[in-house]
């Protein structure tokens, strides 16, 4: 990326889904912000890159091996041109098919023409919404 390109939110997603699908803990990780926050569907709260990264580790090697990610933007707000404020359904799973399961809020920052994620919101779709985004 030159000086003057900017990142997009779909790039920034990409790697995030690039590095699920690859079980990189440390690629994944390096896409939040030094001191982001982290809150998973189940209530857990997890503060800081290093965090994540531990945290993924785990995820990637344990209980979400081989697993790939599907995720869809499906708003985005921009208060200003540093900040945006991403609402994704998405997914992971082995199949083919990645049903979608879950809504991620991704509050992201502009930082030296890349978005880096400062907070990070996984809430379990209802029912309802779970046939509303059936992919």
């Amino acid at each position: 990326m030159t000086a003057t390109s900017k990142d997009t939110v779909e790039e920034f997603l990409e790697r995030i889904r690039c590095a699920w699908d690859a079980g990189d803990a440390t690629g994944y990780a390096a896409q939040f912000a030094e001191n982001a926050s982290y809150v998973i569907f189940m209530g857990d709260a997890v503060f800081g890159r290093a965090a994540i990264e531990q945290t993924h580790h785990e995820v990637f090697t344990r209980w979400q091996k081989g697993t790939r990610m599907a995720v869809k933007p499906i708003d985005v707000r921009m208060p200003d041109e540093s900040t945006a404020v991403v609402i994704t359904v998405g997914g992971i799973g082995k199949g083919g098919r990645i049903d979608f399961d879950k809504f991620q809020t991704f509050t992201l920052h502009r930082r030296e023409g890349r978005w880096e994620c400062v907070a990070f919101q996984n809430t379990e779709m209802s029912r309802r919404s779970k046939r509303a985004y059936r992919a």
